[in-house]
């Protein structure tokens, strides 16, 4: 998202010549649905195409950490795009490479290619939101920002939650490969829409895009993603490489990056802001939601692979039982933010942060004999307890800038929710299969060995939940003077 450069007033510009906004931001809104729900779409998916692409759980959960990895790679050059290019040629290029990444899996003929799709689908997926935010805070009233962000709340919580659903119900009757035929005619037609709809209702100015940012933040994110994920293979014995090289070269990337950031502050052509992190509320809310996204995105993959390979369940069973986390997620969405607008953010985030690590915990217990009405109950725990965090951290963090770095803000929250995504779901995968392989070495059945291995990623899960309740008690609403009106980007 985008500064206001400009140098009118935020409430100058937001008088702008009226032009019907309802079918554009109701298009995006749908767009952007469509594209999130891809980040989890193939976590029910893993046990089918493990099977028919004759790969590990190691290698198939790349097809969700590479995209929400790549998002992360993407997702701070966005600021800088939505300045430079008009609307249209955004949204355009966004569901172009959406499509055409789904035209790809759809016909992919192995592991490789489809993660290419993937990969191409997730480009686009990564401005959608961005773009979405920037045209809500350019065209809309500001005392109806609230409402509206509030529907991007649920978009950006629920579509991820139903991803498993929807990927059951296709794979029940129908080939992997049918999660995407089904998706590409819907893009087109949202491209075809936007074509009628979408209009270009920002200013565009000049910048500069900082290469060696780019290459630092790509190289850093990717690095530590990739041993992260690569410490399961390592385990098993099929890493090519040794896990400790990709992490240390990520780590002294995203070091240099942010020495490069702090250097180029005073600059436009700074990619991340990090004078946002001066606010003792933002960085306390990005950190508790970092932890909470680990939990959310590593639950989501790890769920659906014990429902199927633990339990038997097929996959259309394992998407139906987790519909109703996803729908209650929803339901509470606009209730929440309801309740933050009057109580501010401690009184959600703090009972939110203890019953998501009650869940977690009670999730510790499952095994080879856990009742499906049991795990239903546990998903939806910890859903309404992610569901009371969300909404009020996001807020509580983007409400304590000023508004000249309201747009950087959006663009580390947003990237740093797709890096925790990342790694909570090489975390969680890491974990199982580590456990998995060390209790079969003493001798246990492969399902039973299993179980052991979903155990010891949901303790280790519980454990680092544990830090979120530490850090919700110190959660505090912005003070007055912080809580200024959203920007509008140019």
């Amino acid at each position: 998202m985008s500064t206001t450069e400009s140098g009118a007033p935020p409430q100058e510009a937001a008088a702008a010549p009226p032009i019907r906004t309802g079918p554009v931001i109701a298009l995006l809104v749908v767009a952007a649905f469509v594209v999130i729900l891809n980040e989890t779409i193939m976590g029910v998916a893993l046990p089918a195409l493990m099977n028919d692409l004759n790969i590990t759980a190691i290698s198939a959960q790349w097809l969700t950490t590479g995209f929400m990895l790549t998002m992360a790679v993407v997702i701070p050059t966005t600021g800088l795009l939505l300045q430079r290019l008009t609307v249209r040629t955004v949204f355009f290029t966004a569901m172009g490479l959406f499509t055409l990444g789904t035209a790809i899996a759809a016909i992919a003929p192995g592991f490789g290619i489809l993660l290419i799709g993937r990969i191409v689908q997730a480009s686009g997926t990564a401005v959608m939101i961005p773009l979405l935010f920037t045209t809500v805070m350019t065209v809309v009233a500001p005392e109806r920002r609230g409402r509206m962000t509030g529907v991007i709340t649920i978009v950006i919580s629920v579509a991820p939650a139903i991803g498993p659903t929807i990927s059951g119900l296709v794979l029940a009757s129908l080939p992997w490969r049918w999660m995407f035929i089904i998706v590409l005619p819907i893009a087109l037609i949202v491209l075809g829409l936007g074509t009628l709809w979408v209009r270009n209702v920002t200013e565009t100015r000049s910048v500069q895009f900082d290469l060696a940012s780019i290459v630092l933040s790509a190289l850093g994110f990717g690095a530590l993603i990739y041993g992260l994920a690569g410490i399961g293979e390592a385990a098993e014995g099929q890493a090519p490489i040794p896990v400790w090289i990709p992490i240390v070269v990520g780590a002294v990337a995203l070091v240099a990056f942010v020495l490069r950031q702090i250097a180029l502050r005073e600059t436009p052509r700074v990619l991340l802001d990090l004078r946002t992190f001066r606010s003792p509320a933002f960085s306390l809310a990005v950190a508790v939601a970092v932890v909470s996204f680990i939990a959310l995105f590593g639950t989501l993959i790890l769920l659906p692979i014990y429902l199927q390979s633990v339990l038997g369940l097929s996959t259309l069973d394992a998407g139906l039982a987790l519909l109703p986390g996803g729908a209650l997620m929803g339901i509470l969405a606009p209730v929440v933010g309801t309740l933050f607008d009057r109580f501010g953010p401690r009184p959600l985030v703090l009972p939110g942060a203890a019953v998501s690590s009650g869940a977690l915990w009670w999730m510790t217990t499952l095994d080879v004999a856990s009742p499906l009405w049991l795990i239903i109950l546990m998903h939806l725990t910890l859903t309404a307890g992610l569901g009371f965090m969300l909404t009020p951290l996001m807020t509580s963090a983007l409400g304590s800038l000023p508004v000249h770095l309201y747009s950087h803000g959006s663009a580390i929250v947003t990237t740093l929710q797709q890096v925790a995504g990342a790694a909570g779901t090489a975390l969680f995968v890491t974990l199982m299969s580590v456990g998995a392989e060390n209790a079969a070495s003493t001798g246990e059945a492969p399902v039973p060995a299993l179980a052991h291995g979903v155990h010891t990623a949901f303790l280790v899960g519980a454990a680092i939940s544990l830090v979120a309740v530490l850090l919700a008690v110190f959660v505090r609403r912005a003070p007055e003077g912080s809580r200024q009106p959203a920007p509008v980007a140019h």
